[in-house]
């Protein structure tokens, strides 16, 4: 049960017993992992649903996009839900849905309910995202130290552990609306578990005027493309640049997610196990990607970094996709993994720390912008797959990569890091 707690009283409460924080992270921990493998669960499952539903790649890439769709028009909710209701509650809430929703696509018999299922699983899951961020930075400033990537590392852990599942339930040919029951009471009950070791109370509210007050970054002082005196256009192309580079972080995962498996199993004729390895390879070298990138960062930069896993994007997938074959695409996968892992922190950071912006603000645009990629990408490579073939949308992969290198300027040639 969660006690009275006031939320200005975390840090010194935190300080007298230690296992508070340790509990909390171990909480959040919990969170990022089952949303990770929620959806992960579904992914190698449809190639199955496509088939089933009789779909076009144009078609069945609209309704995957109903996903991001959801989390567009949704996501922006949470702040006011969070303020509400508090960030533990409303992860749990919006956890539980999101397996709701996913819940759905296993009796979907038509496109209209697949798309409706997913509008609704990507909804939730956006508010979640926000909400379980939210409370992983309670819990951060507990430890005065730098852990939200460890979260992010679970969440890519989680991820693979929901690819491994759904492969296996579609290798084993389990019925997909059990399947997909099992992984919703499962990680519903781990969500559930994971609140009596959450922070107690509403979220801090000095929050605001801690962010307001906070100095600009050192690493914003040593990226020259930014002066404080930018005018609003320059300020705004920089924004834009920031933008495009967390959206090819977001094509090059929704590549995985949507079409890795459709493409292994129906061009290259892949097993329904097999087909699943191309999303678990990319994001277990996603997973070792955001498990090293502070430390890549902080000797090299974000910019240097950046261009690394740009030219991995482009040279991984573009080799895949020029000598097709099972074994190089899943090495290829993974290759655009390891590269798109400090990708979108990087550019959100830099979004946030952007001076001529009010707090805050650079960060939400990012954050929704890039939401974009993951809606306008299943589309855009399911109509080049009916015109020629998934192989040749999946050219969309290597063109991220090419642009993230391009843009990949604006970012800090190295982060200069403030102890707290």
């Amino acid at each position: 049960m969660e006690c009275l707690l006031s939320a200005s009283t975390e840090p010194s409460i935190a300080a007298a017993d230690p296992r508070i924080a340790q509990r909390a992270r171990v909480a959040v921990g919990v969170l990022f992992f089952t949303n990770g493998a929620l959806i992960a669960n579904l992914l190698p499952r449809y190639p199955e649903i496509k088939t089933e539903l009789g779909l076009t790649n144009a078609a069945f890439g609209a309704a995957v996009a109903a996903y991001p769709l959801g989390a567009l028009l949704v996501g922006l909710s949470a702040g006011l839900l969070i303020r509400l209701f508090r960030s533990s509650r409303i992860a749990i809430a919006a956890t539980i849905v999101t397996a709701a929703g996913l819940l759905l696509v296993g009796i979907a018999s038509s496109w209209l309910i697949l798309a409706l299922a997913l509008f609704l699983a990507g909804a939730m899951d956006s508010i979640t995202d926000v909400a379980q961020n939210s409370h992983g930075l309670r819990v951060q400033r507990l430890f005065k130290r730098s852990i939200i990537n460890s979260f992010h590392a679970i969440w890519s852990i989680g991820a693979v552990a929901g690819g491994v599942m759904g492969a296996a339930a579609a290798a084993l040919d389990i019925p997909l609306l059990t399947h997909l029951s099992i992984s919703a009471v499962i990680f519903s009950a781990a969500a559930l578990v994971s609140y009596r070791w959450l922070l107690a109370g509403p979220e801090p509210t000095a929050e605001a005027s801690l962010v307001t007050e906070a100095p600009i970054s050192a690493a914003v002082a040593a990226r020259p493309d930014a002066p404080k005196s930018a005018t609003l256009v320059v300020r705004y192309a920089i924004l834009l640049a920031l933008v495009v580079i967390a959206a090819g972080g977001a094509i090059v995962e929704d590549a995985g997610s949507s079409w890795s498996a459709v493409y292994l199993s129906n061009d290259l004729g892949a097993s329904a196990f097999v087909a699943g390895l191309g999303f678990i390879s990319l994001q277990g070298m996603q997973f070792i990607g955001r498990t090293l990138g502070d430390r890549m960062v902080d000797r090299f930069g974000q910019r240097a970094i950046a261009r690394l896993g740009g030219l991995l994007v482009l040279g991984g997938m573009g080799a895949a996709l020029a000598f097709p074959g099972i074994v190089g695409t899943i090495v290829g996968f993974g290759i655009a993994g390891f590269g798109v892992a400090t990708l979108i922190p990087a550019a959100m950071q830099a979004a946030d720390e952007l001076p001529g912006f009010k707090p805050g603000s650079g960060l939400t645009i990012v954050g929704w912008l890039l939401r974009v990629g993951f809606l306008l990408s299943p589309p855009i490579v399911g109509a080049i797959a009916d015109a020629s073939s998934l192989r040749f949308g999946l050219l969309l992969v290597p063109v991220a990569g090419l642009l993230v290198v391009i843009f990949a300027r604006v970012l800090t040639t190295r982060t200069l890091s403030s102890k707290a």
